[in-house]
């Protein structure tokens, strides 16, 4: 069931901008994935069940697919739910420049938890990573990282240098760019922006 879901997942081509900084040719529309629970609750039990082992204390992920799939794999697991969110820049440009930070309420209290840090779909990794940079500055430990599908390897070999095992339910091979060396603004491939994009439209919404 978890492979035939993952199988399903809606991917367009095109150049896109991802929230690392690196250019892909792919992008993989997560935002219904959600929307029906009872689809997606073979997947939360599969990655709680990768996860249960590490003996994790809480479960936190980034806004918006990793929050939403954290709080379900940590209903499953009978532990604490906790989300980042993401903050202003401090730097213009670059790889791996977007931070994410905890809610004031929530830094106090996740203190001291060992916890499991899950996102829906990993490629580069630019959100857990800053969310794991935020979870150390509030006095955590990572267990482990989960997801629904990891693209590529760069964001697995970050975690496994750093000694935090990654699970994933699927992988994809997955190619990558530094913009210096993206073969797509060479052919003046149109760039989108597909986070600031859904970022900006949020705030019309409000």
């Amino acid at each position: 069931m978890s492979d035939d879901v993952l199988k399903t997942l809606p991917v367009r081509a095109g150049h896109f901008l991802l929230e690392s900084g690196y250019h892909a040719d792919l992008w993989f529309t997560l935002d219904a994935l959600f929307v029906t629970p009872r689809d997606v609750a073979p997947l939360v039990t599969a990655l709680a069940s990768r996860l249960g082992p590490y003996g994790a204390s809480a479960v936190c992920g980034p806004l918006t697919g990793g929050a939403f799939l954290a709080q379900a794999v940590a209903t499953e697991l009978g532990v604490d739910f906790f989300f980042s969110e993401p903050a202003p820049r401090r730097s213009a440009g670059g790889l791996f420049a977007s931070e994410y930070r905890l809610p004031a309420p929530l830094r106090n209290r996740i203190r001291g938890a060992r916890v499991a840090l899950v996102d829906d779909v990993i490629s580069a990794g630019s959100s857990v990573r800053a969310t794991a940079a935020a979870l150390a500055e509030a006095g955590t430990s990572i267990a482990a990282v989960g997801t629904l599908l990891a693209l590529g390897t760069t964001a697995v070999e970050f975690f496994a240098a750093c000694g935090v095992p990654v699970e994933a339910l699927g992988r994809r091979d997955f190619t990558m760019w530094e913009p210096a060396a993206c073969p797509l603004c060479r052919s003046r491939a149109p760039l989108e922006d597909p986070i600031e994009r859904d970022r900006a439209g949020r705030e019309d919404r409000k």
